[in-house]
């Protein structure tokens, strides 16, 4: 097939999992035969000038990026107009591609490809199949407050209902977008995000270093923001630190809770033991998989959690919450230890339980990675989502009323 996907990421402009995501499977797509086009665009804060428009070929997948649009806007100050300003420099480019070539598919990768993936797939008179990563309401467990969250809301309601065949990456992702974006549950597809397993295998002497008597070395890695939980491992670390003298714990990420989060530390006393390092490299982030005691994952909301995997094909010991689509990776006492979201006290015991024995940690490691060649696998996820192109038709598209927004929580939850 002739797949036209969208995306606001793809390596090496990676913002988190989503990019991870879109660049595997339109590699394993392209290997198994299919003419894959990816419309995707250069870095946040370049201009044509010094990142002009691109159209290459890697990997068996044609690129084409696009340039930001002149006038000055900035992801973090301006989004949703950003985001605008990007979907018709997507739009444009998108129109060319139309001229001497056809999809017979366009896939949109979250709702900031909304706008030009939509219009694509008119123009293109084809299916337009969608894939919701995440969505607002979750983000902000269920609050839809402020102005800029209700139109991502609004945008992500349209695309769910425009889209002609919708994809989750988890269970709980399918229930969540089928209450907030009023469609059936049983015309969401669940399809897993994978791994490549071979390039997350642990070094054999890190491997050999963990467990060896020094300090205890927890890691966290991930995007640095309030749903990711961050907070609640340095909240537990005291407690942590209680039993295990000398445990400390490296923070790899970037995102926009760095300051704050760095301010919990040093309200929790743990500014000395708590490191930030920043984002790393793939080769400096699996030396630091290889030798970590335990990989912390406290998520509040995690529509999957493809970092459990990589900590899973590193052999690393998983310590996660419940949260979303990480309840479906870490099954707790076989595949990792698990607790439930913001639970300080269950995170601390539970890395207490991992430090505690360490050869019944290292058991539930090795069936955590034994489960990526089968579960996990970008092949046959690739062939899945192969078969949700093949099936999609062109439905009836009559016009959309808005959306009503919730003035209470749209999810039902506390926070």
């Amino acid at each position: 097939m002739r797949v036209l996907m969208l995306s606001w990421e793809y390596p090496p402009v990676v913002v988190g999992g989503l990019g991870r995501h879109v660049h595997a499977l339109a590699r394993t797509l392209a290997g198994q035969g299919h003419e894959v086009v990816v419309l995707c665009r250069q870095p946040a804060g370049t201009d044509p000038e010094t990142h002009p428009a691109s159209d290459t070929v890697v990997d068996g997948v044609r690129l084409v990026r696009v340039a930001e649009d002149p006038p000055h806007l900035t992801f973090e100050r301006d989004l949703v107009a950003w985001t605008l300003a990007m979907g018709h420099a997507m739009a444009r480019a998108g129109h060319r591609l139309l001229r001497d070539w056809r999809p017979d598919v366009v896939h949109a990768h979250d709702w900031l490809v909304t706008h030009p993936a939509i219009a694509l797939a008119e123009a293109a008179e084809v299916p337009l199949v969608a894939t919701i990563h995440a969505t607002e309401a979750g983000r902000h467990s269920g609050w839809l407050s402020h102005t800029h969250s209700q139109q991502i809301h609004s945008v992500e309601w349209w695309l769910a209902n425009r889209a002609d065949a919708l994809i989750t990456c988890s269970a709980a992702m399918r229930a969540e977008a089928a209450e907030l974006f009023e469609v059936e549950p049983e015309s969401i597809t669940v399809l897993h995000n994978g791994i490549e397993a071979d390039t997350w295998q642990a070094r054999a002497t890190g491997a050999a270093a963990r467990g060896s008597g020094g300090a205890p070395l927890l890691l966290y890695f991930g995007r640095l923001e309030w749903e990711k939980g961050v907070q609640d491992l340095l909240a537990a670390l005291p407690r942590i630190r209680e039993r295990h003298p000398g445990t400390t714990v490296a923070i790899a990420g970037c995102g926009t809770h760095q300051d704050w989060l760095v301010e919990q530390a040093a309200e929790h006393g743990v500014s000395d033991v708590a490191r930030f390092v920043g984002h790393l490299p793939d080769p400096e982030l699996q030396s630091l998989l290889s030798t970590a005691d335990a990989v912390v994952l406290p998520s509040r909301y995690e529509p999957f959690g493809i970092v459990a995997l990589e900590a899973a094909a590193a052999g690393a010991p998983l310590v996660a919450s419940t949260a979303g689509g990480l309840g479906e990776i870490v099954h707790d006492g076989r595949t990792g230890l698990a607790f439930a979201p913001g639970d300080v006290e269950g995170l601390a015991d539970a890395v207490d339980a991992v430090l505690r024995d360490p050869r019944a940690a290292a058991q539930r490691a090795e069936a955590a990675r034994a489960r990526l060649g089968s579960d996990f696998n970008w092949e046959r996820i690739a062939s899945d989502t192969a078969a949700v192109y093949a099936a999609a038709e062109c439905g009836e598209h009559p016009p959309l009323a808005r959306p009503k927004i919730a003035t209470g929580n749209v999810l039902g939850r506390g926070e």
